[in-house]
């Protein structure tokens, strides 16, 4: 299983929320260059980005944070939040992103990303799901809407997507543990489904669990943050 640092973007800074809000932002870096290298020379080769502005204000804000990164490091970077348009996913690309993840686009204008799909490949498009309850959360989960995670999946599986980050958002940042249940039911669902783990991780030991689901990735954001998890501990995974 593969283990992917987060740096959450604010301002240029990086940060971390709880349940995606923003009026528990904290601040752990002004400077997240200096994160992605910590992750990069630790030997970490992956980088989930999120534009925290972007989600916000719905287009790409820190994207000048996104071309240090991805010029500076090595790191394959995905980058998600606030990538709305064709504008946006051009300059993502054009910072140098490996992927994007399509997040609230995926659930509102669902067209146009079978258009990037078929433009850019499925291999450049992770599906960003965003689920409370077993509904999929739009615009930095101010907005529910009534779609289900699993139709929302099986829709975009037949589109060719190959790779699916799924934050539950009842787990982000709480550090009680990931939401282990609505992942093996994805995962019985679409065996063949790159199921990414969002949300919750607190310990090596749920990394372990998440392993030993199936899961082919998981996301550590706040507990590398709040130093539950430490990077000497995420190479275990490598």
């Amino acid at each position: 299983m593969l283990v992917i640092p987060a740096i959450d973007i604010i301002e240029g800074k990086c940060v971390r929320l709880t349940k995606g809000d923003y009026s528990t932002k904290k601040i752990y870096n002004e400077n997240p260059l200096e994160v992605a290298l910590q992750f990069q020379d630790a030997g970490l080769t992956h980088l989930h980005l999120v534009d925290l502005d972007g989600a916000k204000n719905k287009h790409i804000v820190n994207w000048k944070v996104i071309e240090k990164i991805c010029s500076k490091t090595t790191l394959k970077v995905d980058v998600g939040g606030g990538i709305k348009s064709d504008q946006d996913i051009n300059i993502v690309f054009e910072c140098g992103a490996a992927q994007i993840t399509a997040g609230s686009i995926a659930a509102t204008e669902p067209e146009k990303v079978y258009e990037w799909i078929k433009t850019f490949s499925a291999k450049k498009i992770i599906l960003g799901a965003d689920v409370l309850n077993e509904k999929i959360a739009i615009n930095g989960w101010k907005e529910n809407t009534e779609t289900n995670i699993f139709s929302f999946l099986k829709t975009y599986s037949q589109q060719g997507i190959q790779c699916c980050i799924c934050t539950d958002i009842s787990k982000d940042g709480m550090l009680q543990g990931p939401s282990v249940v609505l992942y093996e039911n994805i995962l019985k669902q679409n065996p063949k489904l790159k199921l990414i783990a969002s949300g919750g991780i607190s310990s090596v030991n749920d990394l372990q669990l998440l392993r030993q689901k199936g899961l082919y990735a998981a996301i550590v954001g706040k507990a590398f943050y709040e130093n539950k998890i430490s990077l000497k501990e995420l190479l275990l995974f490598l």
